[in-house]
């Protein structure tokens, strides 16, 4: 219990810090600072799979599934890397809902800042949740493998021109009849009084569909990871590490989101193995190495193809 509360002791330090102290003015985060924090986040998550390796030799969380060690870094790993890789998807939502309400870039960050607060919470939740759902139902690992396909299929189908617009949305409409909402960006205030009337600015609403989006995505990532390991910790440490470098991720992806065009086939080829993997999981289990190589060599060919693809289009 004591490993539990140190880590989300961390978290909440390094919140505070971010927000008190790193951002406390807000300002526009260049495409160095974001590169420099991408770094520092995926370091910090990755060197954090040696102190699984060291938690779980000294038995220092529960071990229901009596993994060893390695494999429980292992799994950190696949676990962290499956998270980051579909969060590609939801950091071009991000920009999308921005652009939409012309959000300022130097208010971005602390609307994402909230942003992950809420996700940690609700990604708690949902963890909590599916792992209970894992131990006390094994059917639920078909109903969940056929989900992932499916999603996978969705994904591989759906055409890049349907555009998303969150002020038609559902959410934009009811939060509209519930709370006045200002229609310009004032400050960096989520809400502000008019006439002695109480606001919401943009910056409320768009944090409001972000939350929305991140929970819609974690009904496909949490699945994927739990697919991988339904160890609580291993579970929780690698969702939200894989969370806390997305705001850095997001600036530093936002504008280069249409480089990475082949990046979809890649989160299609992830989902559809992790979907296979949880079909087969009764009757054959994949070692970890194969996991962790194929999400690997997924992502990399993506990234590789999307790069030559569009030197190939500068050169004709």
């Amino acid at each position: 219990m004591i490993i539990w509360v140190i880590f989300i002791s961390f978290i909440l330090l390094f919140l505070a810090l971010d927000l008190g102290v790193f951002n406390k003015t807000p300002h526009i985060i260049s495409t160095k600072e974001a590169s420099i924090w991408t770094l520092i986040w995926i370091s910090i998550a990755l060197c954090f799979s040696l102190l699984i390796f060291i938690i779980f030799k000294n038995d220092w969380v529960d071990n229901p599934t009596n993994l060893t060690p390695v494999d429980a870094s292992l799994k950190y790993i696949t676990g962290y890397l499956i998270e980051l890789s579909l969060s590609i998807d939801n950091i071009f939502v991000i920009a999308v809902i921005f652009s939409s309400f012309k959000i300022p870039q130097k208010h971005q960050h602390r609307v994402l800042f909230w942003g992950i607060i809420g996700a940690i919470v609700f990604r708690a939740l949902m963890i909590f949740f599916g792992v209970t759902l894992f131990i006390k139902f094994e059917w639920i690992t078909y109903l969940f493998g056929i989900f992932l396909i499916f999603t996978a299929i969705k994904l591989f189908f759906s055409k890049e021109d349907n555009e998303f617009n969150p002020k038609k949305g559902f959410l934009y409409r009811v939060l509209g009849k519930i709370i006045p909402i200002s229609s310009t960006v004032e400050s960096e205030y989520f809400f502000i009084r008019k006439k002695h009337l109480l606001v919401a600015t943009p910056l409320f609403l768009v944090l409001i569909l972000i939350e929305f989006t991140d929970v819609l995505f974690a009904f496909d990532s949490i699945p994927a990871i739990l697919a991988i390991t339904t160890n609580p910790f291993i579970v929780f440490s690698s969702n939200i590490l894989a969370i806390l470098g997305l705001r850095s991720m997001y600036f530093f992806l936002s504008n280069m989101t249409s480089k990475f065009i082949y990046i979809k086939y890649s989160l299609v080829a992830i989902l559809s193995f992790v979907g296979v993997k949880l079909l087969l999981s009764h009757s054959y289990k994949f070692p970890e190495w194969v996991s962790l190589t194929f999400i690997f060599f997924a992502l990399f060919l993506g990234v590789l193809v999307s790069l030559k693809s569009k030197k190939n289009i500068k050169d004709d």
